[in-house]
């Protein structure tokens, strides 16, 4: 019987573990990666027909690396849908061109030296070997940019520099993903919340809530869920915070870097609205250092 190329690799990785020479998490990541799901031809045309006509020109050709691995929860729709957006907004734009990879071997300070930022596409329970953590440290703060997608805030449990470069950590999502919830931009005026036109706005997505490091000490918040709106606000069930601080994204510094974090996009419909990709170009473009914005702590 002819047996196929993935359960040949299979059976070299239960060998190698039964001799020591596979690692048990490397047998499970090889085991359990998955891929995204292919999404039909109207979605496609819907997050394409809501891509930004243009953007801010970036000071040179920039290049970002869309890192989409999980070990935990795969989002697939939604890092499906983001992936997809992220590309051709970057054609359409000229903003930037994108790749795309859930192998931890990119993260080496030579392959990170093509690039000007790094996306975190909704990664979850992520395990970066000690060499990718320093490397992607370094090339943050030696003034490059991080961006973090919905479930990325997921990933670094057991690596507080991470967690901190992110900006907090996943404490739930009280405001499930099949609710329409309520938003509304910390600073109208702010120059990365102009997708928004000055007005908060409604949208049904799954909203996190965060602990530490979660803290408006060190990053400039720009969108929070609007506790005013009774659905929004009538939520009790699963919350743990009590100082009703339940940002959903934020710029911050670290080092001479920048990042970007924004806790939208559980599924490909939010990727379909013109409103949330213009928020997103302009989030990515500031980190890049193409689109300057205060990113001054600020409290409420």
């Amino acid at each position: 019987m002819k047996t196929s190329l993935p359960l040949r690799l299979l059976v070299l990785l239960l060998l190698g573990y039964a001799a020591g020479v596979v690692p048990v998490g490397r047998l499970h990541a090889q085991a359990e990666r998955k891929s995204p799901p292919v999404l039909s031809a109207d979605a496609l045309q819907k997050i394409e027909a809501a891509l930004p006509a243009e953007a801010v020109k970036p000071a040179q050709a920039r290049r970002i690396l869309v890192f989409w691995r999980c070990e935990g929860f795969f989002h697939g729709e939604g890092i499906a849908g983001a992936n997809h957006a992220l590309k051709e907004m970057g054609r359409k734009t000229g903003a930037y061109t994108a790749d795309f990879s859930d192998d931890y071997g990119v993260f080496t300070p030579a392959n990170l030296a093509k690039y000007d930022a790094v996306v975190f596409n909704n990664t979850t329970q992520l395990k970066l070997p000690d060499s990718a953590r320093e490397a992607l440290l370094k090339f943050v703060r030696e003034g490059k940019g991080v961006i973090g997608i919905h479930a990325a805030t997921d990933s670094f449990y057991d690596w507080p520099e991470g967690a901190a470069l992110l900006g907090g950590l996943f404490d739930g999502h009280p405001w499930g993903a099949g609710g329409t919830w309520a938003f509304k931009p910390d600073e109208p005026a702010h120059r990365l919340n102009r997708a928004w036109q000055g007005k908060g706005f409604k949208l049904q997505d799954e909203i996190y809530q965060f602990k530490a490091p979660y803290t408006r000490a060190d990053r400039r918040v720009l969108v929070s869920l609007d506790l005013s709106d009774p659905a929004t606000g009538g939520v009790k069930q699963g919350v743990k915070r009590t100082d009703g601080d339940f940002a959903v994204a934020w710029i911050k510094t670290e080092g001479k870097g920048r990042v970007f974090y924004c806790s939208l996009g559980h599924a490909a419909n939010v990727f379909q609205r013109a409103d949330v990709l213009q928020f997103y170009l302009d989030g990515i473009q500031f980190a890049l250092g193409d689109l300057a914005a205060d990113a001054t702590p600020r409290q409420p």
